[in-house]
């Protein structure tokens, strides 16, 4: 029975998971490295590109908020008698309106303002799609390493069923063991079927980062499929940041600015407003000729609005209340960004934990139990159950370990979209 039994028992000895993702496999096309997947992204991600078009519109807005008032040029022409050309009067006028109260320099912070804030949140887009890269990427990962473990979970099953009905048929064991045997083949199938669509998922959750609304053929197609294979290290987890820069978080990080630049541009605007109360002048200078030909007098003008009725009071105090908003806006914003950042540093450290303790002992006497049950198995202390059982608890401990690792990865793209440190992401 011994012998019968002893390819079962080598069955149920899965090989590593990393000897596993490093396995060659046939494929179409190299695999896609973490690398590869942020330059696709960076070159094609629509929401980057609406962000980039708005930083270049606030350009536009700084080079129009820097020009002056145009001059005005008219003409007007009063009688007519006799029906000759130089009948009637004809004035000649050109008129210069100057801006008073500091306006134009207002004005001109104020756009400065809005572009720092549209380049602030084109880099905070930048850090979230890089987030959202890494966290993608790393699910596929993930979910590639959960389909072979389920791959291997599978043919394990498959193998105890042949011997258990092998078993059966030679009246060494009950039927019902070969019953418990199908049940479970069939429940590994269906977490083999689960793992089959979860990677489809992931992978066209990764894909969708670079992908074009009707994308289909050519160039677009080649695209998608450049997420059917990741290639990474998924046990690696960088450090959790230092002190320093978790003391000096709010100055450096790109997730804050674009709320402190939008608060120095609600202030700015505020000012321009306040600016806006002072009425322009304007001066005109110009000829007018009399019905006689041979006069003509030179025309001078003074033109300024009396703030009667009309003192910009409206705007100012809208102004100023938008003011009062954004500030509120950042400091809800930093509560919730220190919120999330205490949150994924707590859950890198926690992984980071996790994953010693799997990889020191969880892995390894789960992996000698294994190998217990297989050697109790050929001296005849246990049946075919507790070396099934055995590598079942091998198995539930690799699936923890790479939900741990997910965790890990998950929380340090949260703590770089936050810190916007260079990690070792940067670095594959």
């Amino acid at each position: 029975m011994v012998k019968f039994l002893w390819p079962l028992a080598m069955a149920a000895l899965v090989a590593p998971m990393h000897a596993a993702a490093q396995q060659a496999e046939p494929e179409q096309q190299p695999a896609l490295t973490l690398r590869a997947a942020l330059a696709l992204a960076a070159q094609a991600n629509p929401v980057l590109a609406a962000a980039r078009y708005e930083a270049e519109a606030q350009e536009g807005l700084v080079i129009q908020a820097a020009a002056r008032p145009n001059p005005t040029l008219s003409f007007e022409r009063v009688g007519r008698s006799g029906g000759g050309e130089s009948d009637g009067e004809k004035t000649w006028q050109l008129s210069q309106q100057l801006e008073l109260g500091g306006k134009r320099s207002a004005r001109l912070a104020a756009a400065e303002r809005g572009r720092d804030a549209a380049g602030a949140a084109l880099e905070a887009q930048r850090m979230e799609l890089h987030a959202s890269v890494v966290t993608a990427f790393y699910d596929v990962l993930v979910a590639q390493e959960r389909l072979r473990l389920a791959q291997d979970g599978s043919e394990l099953a498959r193998r105890a069923t042949e011997a258990a009905n092998k078993r059966v048929a030679a009246g060494k064991v009950s039927p019902v063991d070969e019953t418990k045997a199908r049940l479970a083949e069939a429940n590994v199938q269906l977490e083999q079927s689960n793992a089959t669509a979860a990677l489809a998922s992931a992978r066209q959750r990764l894909a969708a980062h670079w992908q074009q609304p009707g994308a289909s053929g050519s160039r677009g197609a080649e695209r998608a499929e450049r997420a059917e294979r990741v290639e990474g290290d998924i046990g690696l987890l960088p450090e959790p940041p230092s002190a320093s820069a978790m003391e000096s978080w709010r100055a450096q990080s790109p997730a804050l600015m674009p709320a402190r630049l939008e608060l120095e541009r609600r202030k700015a605007v505020s000012q321009l407003e306040l600016a806006n109360r002072a009425p322009d002048l304007t001066l005109s200078v110009g000829s007018k000729r009399m019905v006689d030909p041979s006069r003509s007098q030179t025309v001078l003008g003074l033109s300024l609005p009396l703030p009667l009725f009309d003192r910009n009071q409206g705007n100012v105090l809208a102004a100023q209340r938008q003011a009062d908003k954004a500030g509120a806006e950042l400091a809800a914003a930093a509560v919730r960004l220190e919120s999330e950042l205490a949150q994924a540093v707590q859950e890198l450290r926690a992984a980071r934990q996790a994953l010693a303790l799997l990889r020191g002992e969880i892995l390894p006497g789960a992996q000698q139990a294994s190998e217990a049950a297989r050697k109790g198995f050929e001296f005849g202390k246990h049946n075919f159950i507790d070396v099934l059982d055995a590598q079942r608890t091998l198995l539930q401990a690799r699936a923890q370990y790479l939900t741990t690792l997910s965790d890990g990865h998950r929380a340090a793209a949260a703590i770089e979209r936050i810190l916007g440190h260079g990690t070792p992401y940067n670095q594959h």
